[in-house]
């Protein structure tokens, strides 16, 4: 294994890790992105357009373009919510993330197919790190000033780096890529996104069908254990017409739902996007928060090199929960009363027909921040959200 001393090495070539390494070789640092490849994260794929122009992604990744979401509730009534000012954008993961992989090997980063083992320092040589890793079934190690953990909800990073960390919250996620034509699924079907708010498919989270094209993305998620995610899966692809579409792939994997209290070691390590726990609650989004994360960490990471001062790797959650801490707590707050039964999920989906409800939510979707320009808007809301609290969704 080449000696040479990276400035920093990631760990997971997710949307997060690999939008690390590209900005920090975009800088002209010597980076290590380490992925063990043939892996795909389960994930509906969605991504709201600033993503594009954010972190300069062509629009050609787009798999499809979503106008319009429909929510089913226990009862199957159902709530189309049009798109407002924008569009929902669809990408494929197993596309969108190597290209972002490959984006940072152009610019200068080493790519490496391994797995972190464990990390060390040397007192003969202060201010490194060696990093071990596998590959190709053989242990090697690497140098580097830093490290930046981007290797998932199960981060062996932050296990070893981060005993400060408190215990995680996951909900597990399962879902089926399914060829689909036109005709399984009809209609304008092609350009709205399906979220399935009923108990069996899942008792507390929910379910989806997310247009990719000429393919769909079926999946469930839930934290309770032992709840058989295939097959609600299963299930739902009855429910939706697509039982008999040809199988592409599937995957499974645990999502955080709430950020660690802590991302980094106060000395060279750092952690960013489901390491970090930023997938957003009640709604599940994780690749924008990801790239997001990422982005903050490299920040942090050149600024550490930069400074020679550790307590910059604060910087990267400090930032992200500065700019986001607070949607994630509403959407906390949200799932753990709206989904908490199928009553409560009957008066969350006749809620989405609101049109204070349906424009406050794709503000927040799209723009990545609570709307303070309508106060009257939330206020209406509020008042509706106790009413269907305490007396429940009245008859249809």
């Amino acid at each position: 294994m080449n000696q040479a001393l990276y400035d920093v090495t990631v760990i997971g070539g997710g949307p997060a890790g690999a939008t690390a390494a590209a900005d920090l070789a975009r800088q002209g640092l010597q980076v290590l992105l380490v992925d063990r490849g043939g892996r795909i994260k389960p994930c509906g794929g969605a991504i709201p357009p600033r993503l594009l122009s954010e972190f300069d992604v062509p629009e050609s990744l787009l798999a499809a373009r979503v106008s319009e979401a429909r929510m089913v509730s226990p009862a199957n009534r159902h709530v189309d919510m049009e798109v407002l000012g924008g569009y929902v954008g669809m990408v494929d993961r197993a596309e969108f993330d190597e290209w972002l992989r490959q984006r940072a090997a152009a610019l200068g980063a080493r790519r490496l197919t391994g797995t972190f083992v464990g990390v060390d320092r040397d007192p003969a040589r202060p201010g490194e790190l060696t990093v071990t890793l596998t590959t190709d079934g053989q242990e090697h190690s690497v140098r580097s000033r830093l490290l930046i953990g981007a290797d998932g909800a199960q981060s062996r990073v932050a296990e070893l780096c981060i005993p400060q960390r408190r215990a995680r919250k996951f909900v597990y996620a399962y879902h089926e890529v399914v060829q689909v034509s036109e005709a399984m699924r009809g209609g304008d079907a092609g350009s709205r996104c399906e979220v399935w708010y009923q108990g069996d498919i899942s008792p507390d989270f929910y379910g989806w069908v997310f247009p990719h094209g000429s393919t769909a993305s079926i999946g469930v998620g839930t934290a309770r254990r032992g709840f058989s995610l295939r097959q609600a899966t299963m299930e739902l692809r009855s429910r939706s017409g697509l039982l008999d579409a040809p199988l592409v792939r599937r995957e499974g994997a645990p999502i955080p739902i709430k950020p660690l209290a802590r991302w980094d070691n106060g000395r060279d390590v750092v952690l960013a996007g489901d390491a970090a726990g930023v997938v957003a609650p009640a709604s599940g989004e994780g690749i924008y928060y990801a790239m997001l994360g990422g982005r903050l960490a490299a920040d942090a990471a050149a600024a550490t090199l930069q400074t020679a001062d550790c307590r910059q790797l604060a910087m990267a959650r400090r930032r992200f929960m500065r700019a986001h801490g607070r949607v994630f707590w509403v959407l906390g707050m949200m799932q753990y009363f709206w989904y908490a039964s199928d009553r409560r999920r009957e008066g969350f989906v006749k809620m989405c027909r609101d049109p204070d409800v349906q424009r406050l939510t794709w503000d927040a979707y799209l723009h990545k921040r609570l709307s303070r320009r309508d106060p009257l808007a939330h206020l209406r809301v509020f008042f509706k959200d106790i009413k269907q609290l305490l007396i429940g969704p009245a008859p249809s």
